[in-house]
């Protein structure tokens, strides 16, 4: 596959699944490392396996089915991309957002990207949730851009502005279904880096004194990738281990998994009470 995307690419893609389902999706979920059981919501429900379509970069990590789950959650139309590709599967950072410029030609105008992430915030416990206001798109800012090669003037213009990437009124909305439910989510910025592997505590000091409260793989070029598109953006991260910057505690996929279990009944209840409310 070529390291950027082109629009036959993407209208190929979306032409696929238009042809396989009735409703037009105006809501998307996309679901991190372990928290797939939320697609289990989704009422009468299309299912069409990622690697049916064509130029979709598929995922090849554990606890990412890799398909897209299409129907109605609280009476909303979403679709949920129940598995992601990332960078360091080998894929080029344009093709990584190549499913968020999909959901925007089938007519998706609010995205909801949840990740399972790293503490870096000594406050975060395993197990909470973190509403990100904010992130700190290392890899991006500084090398591998989503928005590199051609811009796509279909969907926004060549420097687009990401000085509010999280929307505001989403966020509001989602503390308040918090503080109905008593969740008690966290609020924090997430740091996006490349993987696979995990951080050394130089790492996470240099992260935490740069002010990232979470750190994952994933979740930062789809977010710029739906700014550039114009796109609503909600970001929820599950946090799935208490990173201690000393290096007191070794983190593990297992673990990351093993917390989803614990995440995904609160990320449910949050998500529902946010539809419900749009």
């Amino acid at each position: 596959m070529s390291d950027t995307i082109t629009m036959q690419e993407i209208d190929a893609a979306a032409a696929c699944i238009r042809g396989r389902i009735s409703i037009q999706p105006k809501i998307a979920l996309i679901l991190g490392s372990g928290l797939g059981p939320l697609a289990d919501e989704v009422e009468s429900p299309a299912i069409i396996p990622t690697n049916e379509i064509p130029n979709w970069p598929l995922s090849t990590v554990q606890g990412h089915k890799g398909r897209l789950v299409i129907g109605r959650l609280m009476g909303k139309p979403i679709l949920v991309l129940q598995g992601r590709a990332h960078y360091y599967e080998g894929y080029s950072m344009p093709r990584i957002g190549l499913p968020v410029r999909v959901m925007q030609r089938l007519g998706v105008n609010t995205v909801i990207l949840t990740n399972a992430a790293g503490g870096i915030n000594p406050d975060f416990s395993a197990g909470d949730l973190m509403l990100i206001t904010d992130h700190l798109s290392l890899l991006p800012m500084t090398g591998p851009n989503p928005l590199r090669g051609p811009n796509l003037d279909e969907f926004g213009p060549r420097f687009p502005d990401m000085s509010q990437v999280y929307d505001k009124e989403l966020l509001a909305i989602a503390q308040k279904v918090s503080d109905d439910l008593n969740l008690n989510v966290r609020r924090g910025i997430y740091v996006g880096l490349s993987g696979p592997s995990f951080e050394t505590p130089a790492d996470c000091r240099f992260l935490r004194l740069a002010g990232a409260d979470a750190v994952g793989m994933s979740t930062v070029p789809e977010a710029i990738v739906a700014r550039h598109g114009g796109l609503r953006v909600l970001g929820i991260s599950g946090i799935s281990n208490k990173i201690d910057i000393n290096g007191n505690n070794v983190a593990s996929h297992e673990e990351v998994l093993e917390a989803g279990k614990v995440i995904v009944p609160k990320l449910t209840a949050l998500i529902k009470g946010v539809l419900a409310r749009l």
